[in-house]
């Protein structure tokens, strides 16, 4: 992977630094450290972003690592997931506005497009990029139908769908994927020629949903689930498994959920791929070209060449 990252090592950005520590802390405190247990924590955050000014490594290899480390300080298995019942809350309180939000789809004039704007505002359910108790989620699912696109490559979305055999889907958080299963229903609904494979995590990192959460929202029982492999909140090609590579390199079309996702794939500039997401801070509103807060579908080498001009 070293090879690979040296080509195009930036290092990671300055604005990344406070959240990287701040998300450090938040998650020590959920796991109910001590202040000298996070304390630790934080050093070692520091430390590693200071290793990335001369060491090919994302913000995603970073959060495995305070992960790994608060695990350690906890005494618990390399397997223990902190954030396990602000996952569990997180799908009970979005399975609770299924029906509505099923209804809502039902009752607009276009459900595709509906069920692909509450995917994409069911992303805001992120505590890799907002710290835990921050969210008020039923308020935030209150809000679902005001929130804009900025930035909607919905017709070059369509085509690649109607051209297209198979669909990888990849999920990004706990709760959110109640509604990527929603509009994964419509996805088969107005294409059912399509053949769709959703993945998860590999393994608790954050609030990232795994096949243990596909399964408790049903995800599982609508299309194939499969874990990508990956132990971080995000993407990171070369780290993912041997079945995952192969479903990503021949995938019609890619949908990628979530700011992680966009921030590992994004450089690779693929016209197969389609990130949805909502934009949660000012450095991902200035790569997007995109408001704060606002939601996008972009189509990858459309931002690529954008990017070029």
């Amino acid at each position: 992977m070293k090879d690979k990252m040296d080509k195009h090592f930036t290092g990671i950005a300055a604005d990344c630094y406070p959240c990287v520590i701040e998300q450090a802390r938040s998650t020590a405190r959920l796991a109910a450290l001590t202040n000298a247990q996070t304390e630790r924590v934080i050093a070692v955050a520091r430390a590693e972003l200071e290793k990335s000014k001369t060491t090919p490594l994302l913000v995603q290899h970073i959060v495995r690592r305070v992960a790994d480390v608060i695990i350690q300080e906890l005494g618990e298995s390399p397997d223990f997931d902190i954030y396990a019942q602000v996952k569990e809350k997180s799908n009970a309180i979005s399975l609770a506005y299924v029906e509505k939000f099923q209804k809502k789809i039902a009752d607009s004039e276009s459900p595709f497009e509906t069920g692909l704007q509450i995917a994409a505002a069911g992303n805001i359910i992120d505590f890799g990029a907002k710290k835990h108790g921050s969210i008020n989620l039923e308020q935030e699912l209150q809000s679902f139908g005001k929130v804009p696109f900025d930035r909607y490559d919905i017709e070059p979305f369509k085509k690649a769908l109607e051209d297209a055999s198979t669909l990888l889907y990849l999920c990004d958080n706990s709760g959110e994927i109640v509604f990527d299963t929603l509009f994964i229903q419509e996805l088969q609904r107005e294409y059912p020629h399509i053949q769709i494979v959703a993945t998860l995590r590999d393994k608790p990192i954050i609030n990232d949903a795994t096949l243990e959460d596909a399964k408790a929202v049903g995800l599982d029982r609508l299309v194939r689930t499969i874990s990508s492999g990956s132990v971080y909140p995000g993407t990171i090609l070369p780290e993912t498994s041997a079945e995952f590579q192969k479903l990503f390199n021949s995938a019609d079309v890619i949908l990628s959920k979530g700011q992680g996702n966009f921030e590992t794939l994004l450089p690779l500039a693929d016209k197969r791929l389609f990130f949805l997401l909502r934009i949660k801070c000012e450095y991902m509103a200035a790569l997007s070209n995109v408001k704060k807060d606002n939601l996008v579908l972009m189509q990858a080498a459309a931002e690529a060449r954008q990017g070029r001009q």
